[in-house]
């Protein structure tokens, strides 16, 4: 989904509230006492009144700038996807391929993204637990930046290879989002304090879904003076953001006792196979992720059946970031502590339903409302599983078990994107993605009776603590891979 491409945030608002709620009854009343300390800004009470975290974790200088970078970081990667979409689209068209040919064309990129980062997802895992991480993420964040200025030199230069062009950078952006999300998500902690990490946390995910809104409708509209405008707007937010990492002084990271490459990656995989929960939630995503997704086709919907430019296809792309962002908003007012399991389980059909809509629909606010149900409905998907992760995962794995987590995540999408593609070549882009929305349905169904524990998970404070999954974790290295049961 567009709203994950560069890293997941959801289920982070949550583990804000669980964290800081007990003591005190929860975040609103220290974000109560706060406001009244500070003079009880309009502000303050406003997001008091929402449950939102307090703007008071910005006093941590190396927060902000994290923070910042990877804002600057998000809005450069939607808007450089939206160019690359409607570009390798419309240079498809123009060279007298079919609408289905060229919906495929659109589905190689997704392949090219994904090829890469399934090879090196894992070894990216055990790079952000064994090497330093801000020197990881300066480096993958200038490398997408010299992506983005090949591109706009390309499109400067109106050179007839575009396609093969676009898809190199798609490999190459694969092969850097192995390492940037893994180092990103074990990263951020070093910067707080453990008391004030959830707050934190909770601004991470809304600055990431304000970026998914924002970055594709900018991408959109620049578009329209030519694509190396929005590619070079992307350069220059990618190049921002990488010179904040490399300013920043970044406390020191604890080693790693056993720093076996392939050991560390054994460990991750073994782990998440142990744990039949977080295993039925990843592999749930995965599937209807990779049968329902549309995002691919957006340009295809736009220019040819909706009959619309770049700036609304920049609108479409963000109608799903704006429905994940109105749900994670709903979330953190009124986080989900009963019948997880049945939410999930019913976001996801909602999900395919709503990809059914998109298929249908030739309005293009029937579209956009549908993709943002689509948004909205993956957000709690998405927020469900990763909740389960981090609440489960002990402090020393978590960079392997995010780099597992982040190969489904990639596998759905970027796969998705290929899938997409394939299915529209031999079906046409509307009877692919009503055929995928059913099909989402249809998975969620079946995953329902494969993974039944996974459906009467009531809430996630009966989930084991770090500890016990410790423990867990070590008896899975030591036992062999166990097989899947539906008990």
């Amino acid at each position: 989904m567009v709203l994950r491409q560069f890293g997941d945030h959801s289920g982070q608002i949550f583990l804000a509230r669980r964290r800081l709620g007990r003591a005190g009854q929860g975040v609103n009343q220290r974000l109560a006492a706060h406001c009244e300390s500070s003079g009880g800004t309009a502000w303050s009470r406003a997001l008091s009144a929402l449950r939102l975290p307090s703007l008071a974790i910005f006093r941590h200088g190396l927060y902000t700038q994290f923070i910042l970078g990877r804002w600057f970081a998000t809005l450069a990667v939607q808007m450089q996807l939206t160019a690359m979409g409607w570009q390798v689209y419309d240079a498809a068209r123009a060279e007298g391929q079919t609408i289905p040919q060229a919906s495929f064309v659109l589905g190689m990129v997704g392949l090219a993204q994904f090829l890469p980062l399934l090879v090196l997802s894992l070894f990216g895992g055990q790079a952000a637990d064994r090497y330093n991480r801000k020197v990881i993420l300066t480096a993958c964040l200038a490398a997408k930046a010299l992506i983005a200025a090949g591109l706009t030199i390309v499109s400067l230069n109106q050179t007839p290879l575009i396609i093969p062009t676009v898809l190199t950078a798609a490999a190459c952006a694969g092969a850097i989002n192995a390492f940037l999300p893994p180092a990103a998500s074990a990263f951020m902690p070093m910067l707080l304090p453990r008391e004030e990490l959830p707050q934190g946390i909770a601004w991470n995910s809304l600055a990431f879904q304000s970026g998914t809104i924002v970055g594709p409708a900018i991408g959109g509209l620049l578009y329209a003076f030519g694509p190396a405008a929005a590619y070079g707007g992307a350069f220059a937010l990618l190049a921002a953001g990488a010179f904040l990492m490399a300013r920043m002084r970044a406390p020191r990271q604890p080693p790693v006792a056993d720093a076996r490459t392939i050991g560390l990656i054994v460990e991750g995989l073994r782990y998440v196979w142990s744990n039949r929960i977080v295993l039925g939630a990843i592999s749930l995503d995965l599937i209807v992720v990779l049968l329902g997704g549309a995002v691919a086709l957006l340009p295809v919907f736009a220019r040819d059946i909706l009959h619309v430019g770049p700036s609304e296809l920049g609108v479409l792309r963000a109608a799903m970031g704006a429905g994940a962002a109105v749900v994670a908003l709903w979330i953190a007012a009124a986080p989900l502590r009963r019948n997880v399991g049945r939410w999930m389980f019913g976001a996801t059909i909602v999900f395919g339903l709503a990809t059914i809509a998109f298929g249908i629909s030739t309005n293009i606010w029937v579209t956009v409302a549908a993709l943002a149900a689509a948004g909205g409905a993956d957000m709690i998907s998405v927020y469900v599983r990763q909740s389960l992760i981090q609440l489960a995962t002990p402090d020393e794995m978590r960079g392997r078990v995010s780099a597992v987590s982040f190969v489904f995540i990639s596998a759905s999408n970027e796969l998705g994107d290929f899938e997409s593609g394939v299915v529209a070549r031999f079906l046409g882009p509307v009877t692919a993605v009503i055929v995928g929305g059913a099909l989402a349905v249809g998975a969620s169904t079946l995953w329902m009776r494969l993974f039944p524990r996974l459906r009467r998970a009531d809430g996630f404070d009966t989930l084991p603590s770090p500890a016990t999954q410790a423990q867990i974790m070590q008896e899975a290295v030591a036992e062999p891979r166990p097989a899947i049961d539906a008990q």
